[in-house]
């Protein structure tokens, strides 16, 4: 049966709680495979706003088992936090599942991600001070803290004192800063162990099982494929792969059992924190755009950097993540506008590149060649069908669709979870 998974294909905040929110209703399980609580998705349900930053968006479904994999990093206080929110309106967050390998984010790593933050000054790569990098970085260096490590306090004094062994040296010498005692951390992180502890699986097997026993899974990343730390504008990137290759790597399913593969692109494009992004718009029009699309992050409440849609962007998340389908959002944040300017390929320096430049440095400097649509004025957010929307709003979108690469199975309208168009089924065995 069949595992699908889902992937912002531009800088992230594309709308994927929503598209997740829409098939959540059709599948058995929702899974975050990468990521911490620097992602956000928004999704509204009636007059409510549901808010999930750790949270698969699978949990506002009833009947889903949401799972956070092995490849997220928890903090655990924002964890019980969330989850204590969703309680507050009415939600039932039991069905949680937890792997026992993923990572858990520490004081220490939050300390030392905003310190060093403010020590790079004007380098300062735009991270959200969550300690995700630091966090990540002790995973590949063999000295993370896991889930699990909660459950045997010999175990888990050992990992912090060897881990502060290190970084209290860095914190004291390089960074003016106070030693962190190994025996708080302890007694912070186990503080939330038994309430953890109902949560936690092999989430890897349970899934496993799950497929085999034809049940539909589908996998979620955070962020967007333009930050993936091997494929996106590195440095400028996040500290694991949001791309649809992650998803295997961070839930433990085999990649034979992936059936197929949803990007979620914005009609236009923003992006949050520093690096290179063509079409950025530093006019009345970026200003539109954010404010017509309530461009603020939903982890951060940092302004969002807007730009026109970049067509040599969409084109190479649908190449790394071998995109099947596409669910384009926030169509009417577009309404009202004459000529819709999109990026077609850049200006390098006098030669036309339809594709993102490989060196990071033609892509600092490259300029967008764009093509004007024609807009519309009508609103779009009843439309049911894509007959229902205007002539010109239909073009756009196959035009889209044309210069992607990939078919538009689903087109977002409007705010609410029921403002959209299906075009085509995007789960399929």
């Amino acid at each position: 049966m069949p595992a699908v998974v889902l992937v912002g294909a531009q800088w992230g905040d594309e709308g994927k709680g929503k598209a997740t929110d829409l098939l959540g209703e059709r599948v058995d399980y929702v899974v975050r495979y990468q990521g911490g609580n620097n992602a956000g998705h928004t999704v509204v349900i009636g007059d409510k706003k549901f808010a999930l930053h750790l949270l698969p968006s699978g949990i506002l479904t009833p009947g889903v088992i949401p799972v956070i994999g092995n490849g997220v990093v928890i903090d655990l206080a924002v964890l019980f936090h969330e989850l204590d929110g969703l309680i507050a309106k009415g939600v039932d967050v039991s069905r949680l599942q937890i792997s026992a390998n993923a990572h858990i984010i520490t004081s220490y790593h939050t300390t030392l991600d905003k310190t060093s933050e403010r020590f790079l000054g004007k380098r300062a790569i735009g991270t959200t001070g969550r300690g995700i990098g630091p966090t990540y970085g002790d995973k590949v260096s063999r000295m993370g803290i896991r889930v699990q490590d909660l459950f045997d306090v010999s175990i888990l004094t050992q990992k912090v004192e060897a881990a502060l062994t290190q970084k209290n040296q860095l914190l004291v010498k390089v960074y003016n800063r106070a030693a962190i005692k190994p025996a708080d951390v302890v007694a912070e992180l186990l503080s939330f162990a038994e309430r953890l502890r109902p949560m936690v699986r092999d989430t890897a097997l349970e899934l496993h099982q799950a497929l085999e026993a034809g049940k539909t899974v589908l996998l979620e990343g955070g962020q967007g494929t333009l930050l993936d730390v091997d494929h996106g504008t590195y440095p400028f990137v996040t500290s694991s792969s949001p791309i649809a290759g992650g998803a295997t790597i961070g839930s433990g399913i085999g990649p034979t059992k992936i059936t197929s593969v949803i990007g979620i692109l914005k009609a236009y494009t923003t992006r949050v924190g520093a690096g290179p992004f063509p079409t950025e718009l530093f006019d009345q029009w970026g200003e539109f755009l954010r404010k017509t699309g309530g461009e603020f992050g939903t982890t951060t409440g940092r302004e969002r950097r807007c730009g026109w849609f970049d067509a040599p962007v969409a084109r190479f998340a649908t190449r790394i993540n071998g995109l099947t389908d596409v669910f384009l959002t926030k169509l009417d944040v577009l309404t009202g506008i004459e000529q819709i300017p999109v990026c077609v390929a850049y200006d390098v320096d006098g030669v036309r590149m339809t594709e993102i430049p490989v060196s990071q440095s033609d892509f600092h400097h490259a300029v967008p060649v764009y093509e004007n649509f024609a807009g519309w004025t009508e609103d779009i957010t009843q439309a049911k069908t894509f007959e229902d929307l205007p002539k010109n709003a239909q073009d756009y979108v196959l035009a889209l669709e044309r210069l992607t690469g990939t078919r538009i199975s689903a087109i977002g309208v409007g705010q609410d979870r029921n403002a959209t168009i299906v075009r085509h089924d995007m789960l399929r065995a």
